[in-house]
């Protein structure tokens, strides 16, 4: 779900194989299975949130080259959140989560006015980091979004402000970083960069490190993702240039009976929580962001920030045979590669996504509804059509196979 910072005299060579630890690990919303989760002390998870209690921390890293150091991890908030008293967002500060990830469309845009109350209710701004997002690809939108969300957010400023889901190179243009620059000086955000979750990710990294002007990105990464090359090459180049590094996407969703085969067996560590140690093992990550949709994830999330055990070669080797079992199931949304050898226009990491939404995080009417908006036309091609697709797929998922079973549980 830390950073590097003797760097400057291997700039030219690739990252040690010890330092990445080259593992295979899974993340998903904490989906945990195994072992029992390392015991909490001291949390108070059961008392209204009055104060933050300093006993109650989370580990911290550095923020890329800003100089200030920022928790390891954080909640995210695109689960429907309580506008009133939302529990879990205070059982979450109080056992020391003091930064929340939104976005103006989360939690079908009731996340920033839940928060806006939670605010209220903890009575100090300043106790609380708020990432927020929008935009969609478009200046326009991402120049208006913000003073939306500082309205619903009621709120001065938000801490690090991201253009959502970029999936263009194009998108790091000259008006993009000009309107960061432009933000940070009228003091609506501290911090400025994007999101991005599709298969180009490492060359957005790659320009991102060449443009400048970008202090954080958040980007899918997991242990699916840990041994590739290409992307750990971009994701040096960011760290180089002082960009913070913070991973999404960490549990490396697949449906939860596919885990149960595998058997994750560890003295120390649930599985969710071993799917987070191994995305901690890196330290170019600054941070983590984890949908915790209940109080028991928190508390294992939490244990598993705090403990400083790292995982064992046997945990490793078991995440890497999970990796290996599940890989057919896990979409890496690289859709420039599977939709483009098809020869008419067709929908597929899409769907895969939203059918992960139904068989992994339980949003079932949210999944429903993101895929009835794919337009009828996007999802008419026969399994001959689609077999080029499958050929170019990195992970060997039967795309047929898979967007018939979205179609059945989601049309």
């Amino acid at each position: 779900m830390a950073s590097d910072r003797d760097i400057d005299s291997r700039k030219q060579q690739p990252s040690r194989p010890a330092r990445r630890r080259f593992l295979k690990t899974a993340v998903a919303s904490a989906t945990t299975v195994g072992a029992a989760a390392v015991p909490l002390s001291g949390l108070a998870l059961d008392k209204p949130t009055t104060t933050l209690a300093a006993a109650n921390t989370i580990p911290s890293r550095e923020f890329g080259n800003t100089g200030i150091r920022v928790p390891i991890m954080h909640l995210g908030t695109s689960q429907r959140l309580d506008p009133q008293y939302d529990k879990l967002m205070h059982r979450s500060f109080e056992a020391g989560v003091t930064w929340f990830d939104t976005a103006l469309s989360y939690g079908w845009g009731s996340s920033h006015k839940a928060i806006a109350n939670f605010l209220k209710q903890i009575d100090d701004r300043k106790k609380l980091w708020l990432t927020s997002k929008s935009g969609s690809g478009r200046v326009s939108g991402l120049r208006d979004g913000i003073d939306e969300a500082l309205d619903e957010l009621g709120t001065d400023y938000i801490d690090l402000y991201l253009m959502h889901g970029i999936n263009d190179l194009d998108m790091l243009d000259r008006d993009y970083l000009a309107l960061g620059e432009k933000l940070k000086a009228q003091g609506k955000t501290r911090f400025f960069g994007f999101s991005c979750h599709d298969g180009n990710v490492a060359e957005l990294l790659e320009k991102a490190a060449k443009v400048g002007g970008i202090d954080a990105i958040l980007f899918r990464y997991n242990f699916r993702r840990y041994g590739d090359l290409e992307l750990n090459r971009a994701i040096d180049a960011c760290h180089r240039a002082g960009i913070a590094m913070l991973a999404m996407k960490t549990q490396g969703s697949v449906p939860r009976d596919l885990e149960s085969v595998v058997g994750f067996r560890s003295d120390n560590f649930t599985l969710g929580q071993a799917k987070l140690k191994s995305v901690w093992a890196d330290e170019r990550i600054s941070s983590i962001v984890s949908e915790m949709d209940s109080v028991k994830y928190v508390r294992e999330n939490v244990a598993a920030a705090r403990s400083e055990k790292s995982l064992t070669a046997e945990e490793s080797h078991q995440l890497n045979q999970l990796a290996a079992f599940t890989a057919a199931y896990a979409c890496n949304g690289c859709k420039h590669l599977c939709e483009s050898a098809v020869a008419k226009q067709v929908s597929i990491a899409d769907p895969l996504r939203f059918l992960m939404y139904y068989e992994c995080y339980g949003k079932t009417a949210r999944a429903r509804e993101l895929y009835r908006a794919i337009p009828a036309s996007a999802l008419a091609a026969s399994d001959r059509e689609l077999a080029q697709a499958c050929s170019v797929c990195p992970q060997g998922i039967d795309i047929p196979t898979r967007l018939r079973r979205a179609r059945e549980v989601l049309a």
